[in-house]
C-alpha cells in the first residue's frame, strides 16, 4: 500500500523533516535568517556565526544579493536584508489579512493610550510580532515585525494562551519551558495559569516586566469564527507612563480594538 503524497507536492516528496534538502538552499536560509535577527553583520561575522568558511558565505551572499535578498551598506562593509525578502515576507502579512483589518485600530490604540501598539500571531509555539504602530515618545517599546517572543513571558502570548482550549492549554503547560529574563517571568506552570484565569476574566493580558525590565504590556486576543485566538493587539510602555491605575483604561481600550479586530475578520 502507497503512502498518500500531500496535495501539490511531488511524488515521493514524503520524506522526514531534515531529509532530501538542498545544502546549498540551507546555507542561503541560514544567511536569511541571521540576517533577519540583526542590524547588519560582516562576511566575517556572518561566517563566523554559521560556522562556514568566508568564501563559502560569499558565494551565497552575491548570489542573494543577485535578486535583491540582500544588499550592502553604502560603505560596502555589512551586509543587510534586501527588498525582495521583504516582499515576499509581506506575503504572510496579506495571506493572514489580520494586520491589514487590525492596522487602522492600532492606530487609534497608540493614539487613545500614547503608547506603542502591537500585533502578534502564534508560530512554532512563540509571538512572531508582525506589526507595530510606534508612539512619538522618545522612550517607548519597539518590536519591529519579525521579532519573535515566548508566549510564557509577553502580554500577547499570554492573550493567546487565555484563548486556548482546556485540553490544549493542559498540554502546554505539562512540556512548556518556562525560561526566565528577569525577576519577574513566571517560572511554572500554576503560576501561569492562575494569570491566564484572571486574564479570562477581565479581558485582557499582562506582561509586568516579565521580558523586558521597566516595561509593561498589556494585550487582547483576536478571534476567528470558530472562537480560536489567532492573533493578540496590544500596547506596551515603560512602567513610569503605564502605571497600575493606568492599566484597567488602557486593558478596556485594547480590549475594545480586538473585538473590533475579531468582527472585521467576520468573527464575534
Amino acid at each position: 500500500m502507497t503512502t498518500a503524497r500531500r496535495k501539490g507536492r511531488p511524488r515521493g516528496f514524503n520524506t522526514e523533516p531534515g531529509q532530501g534538502t538542498i545544502q546549498a538552499l540551507d546555507r542561503a536560509l541560514d544567511v536569511l535568517d541571521l540576517l533577519s535577527r540583526h542590524e547588519g553583520l560582516s562576511l566575517s561575522e556572518i561566517a563566523r556565526g554559521l560556522g562556514q568558511s568566508p568564501a563559502t558565505m560569499h558565494r551565497v551572499l552575491a548570489t542573494l544579493h543577485a535578486r535583491d535578498f540582500v544588499e550592502t551598506s553604502p560603505e560596502g562593509q555589512d551586509w543587510h536584508i534586501g527588498p525582495a525578502a521583504f516582499r515576499i515576507g509581506s506575503a504572510f502579512l496579506r495571506h493572514t489579512n489580520v494586520f491589514e483589518r487590525a492596522r487602522p485600530f492600532m492606530q487609534e490604540l497608540m493614539r487613545v493610550t500614547g503608547e506603542t501598539s502591537n500585533l502578534g500571531v502564534e508560530r512554532a509555539g512563540q509571538v512572531l510580532f508582525t506589526g507595530q504602530v510606534e508612539t512619538h515618545q522618545a522612550i517607548r517599546a519597539f518590536f519591529p515585525p519579525g521579532t519573535v517572543a515566548p508566549l510564557h513571558a509577553s502580554g500577547i502570548g499570554k492573550a493567546l494562551l487565555s484563548g486556548y482550549a482546556p485540553e490544549r492549554l493542559a498540554r502546554f503547560l505539562g512540556s512548556h519551558e518556562f525560561t526566565r529574563f528577569t525577576e519577574k517571568t513566571i517560572g511554572d506552570a500554576a503560576t501561569l495559569r492562575a494569570q491566564l484565569t484572571e486574564a479570562q476574566a477581565r479581558g485582557y493580558a499582562i506582561d509586568d516586566e516579565e521580558r523586558t525590565v521597566g516595561m509593561r504590556c498589556v494585550a487582547a486576543p483576536i478571534f476567528n469564527i470558530h472562537g480560536e485566538a489567532v492573533a493578540g493587539i496590544s500596547v506596551s510602555g515603560p512602567v513610569q507612563r503605564m502605571g497600575e491605575t493606568r492599566l484597567p483604561e488602557i486593558g478596556a481600550a485594547v480590549t475594545k480594538a480586538a473585538r473590533a479586530v475579531t468582527r472585521q475578520i467576520g468573527a464575534g
